[in-house]
């Protein structure tokens, strides 16, 4: 059983959480700061010590559950399409459609500079990783299938991972094209491109 203690404990680390996704969110990793996260959570700066070690330790929380949602929501938005070729485009344009409604994480993932975040090389290869993470199902799924072999796989994940995110880095801070049914449109033929090594 969860004593009181423990279950105190749990909801102000969840505050500091929250206060840092919200900042994240909201106003990018420049604004994220031991007195700000504190303020916007309710308590003092000296208390954030008492349950993070640094903001380091609540940056790389804050990645996590953002990739987790994120994950969800492309899992979500392709639960009826078929594995392989067909789940992976409905995954990968979930994917854009998460980091379009969300610009801030965007930012924190394919923008702020690595250093700017201090000494966090667990986080960097987190987030270098993570599109492998979404489309590891069905290049599996295709090679298993003899669709298409490791290198094809490979070359596709890879032409995946760096062509979308190019995209949304355009789009997200330079608005281009500048309507977004364009960028979808552009989106769209992009992954065809991608997954073009498919048979």
């Amino acid at each position: 059983m969860v004593s009181n203690k423990e279950l105190q404990e749990s909801r102000i680390r969840g505050y500091f959480i929250e206060a840092t996704k919200e900042t994240l969110k909201g106003e990018g990793l420049r604004a994220v700061n031991v007195r700000a996260v504190s303020e916007r959570a309710g308590y003092s700066f000296a208390t954030l010590y008492n349950y993070f070690k640094d903001l380091n330790e609540l940056v790389f929380i804050c990645v996590q559950d953002f990739m987790n949602e994120c994950e969800g929501f492309t899992v979500g938005q392709s639960v009826n399409a078929r594995p392989g070729k067909e789940r992976l485009k409905a995954r990968m344009k979930a994917y854009i459609g998460y980091f379009t409604q969300y610009p801030g994480i965007f930012e924190l993932f394919y923008i702020e500079r690595m250093n700017d975040l201090g000494a966090r090389q667990p986080t960097a290869r987190m987030i270098y990783e993570f599109t492998d993470r979404i489309i590891h199902d069905d290049l599996t799924h295709l090679i298993d299938n003899g669709d298409m072999n490791r290198e094809q796989a490979e070359l596709t994940g890879l032409n995946l991972k760096n062509s979308i995110a190019g995209l949304l880095l355009l789009f997200n801070n330079r608005l281009q094209p500048a309507e977004y049914l364009d960028f979808l449109a552009v989106a769209d033929k992009q992954i065809d491109i991608s997954l073009s090594l498919i048979k």
